[in-house]
């Protein structure tokens, strides 16, 4: 089981970026996926969540209106996209695939570094 994030990186404030979670080893469709962050010193957060097959999303109030978190269960992976970017977005992004049924299935990528620069 892997999941492989990419797209992290350095950017100024007022841009975008886009994260992807590839996945494998597992059934990708069957799984909601979430992307938490944790800054410096502060407690890892969820961000974003998307059901299984993409019709239910949630998403903490202060990423609401700037970030969305689409999926391709075609291609087994799950995005953010991450729009009008600020200095408090800056934290290591981590995507999460879970299931509760028919066992509790639980798995997290590496982290992906994001820095949002003044």
């Amino acid at each position: 089981v892997q999941l492989v994030e990419s797209g992290g990186g350095l950017v100024q404030a007022g841009g975008s970026l886009r994260l992807s979670c590839a996945a494998s080893g597992f059934t990708f469709s069957s799984y909601g996926m979430m992307w938490y962050r944790q800054a410096p010193g502060k407690e890892r957060e969820l961000v974003a969540s998307i059901s299984s097959i993409g019709g239910s999303t949630n998403y903490a109030d202060s990423v609401k209106g700037r970030f969305t978190i689409p999926r391709d269960n075609a291609k087994n992976t799950a995005y953010l996209q991450m729009n009008s970017l600020n200095p408090e977005d800056t934290a290591v992004y981590y995507c999460n695939a879970r299931r509760g049924w028919p066992s509790l299935r639980d798995y997290w990528g590496q982290g992906t570094q994001v820095t949002v620069s003044t």
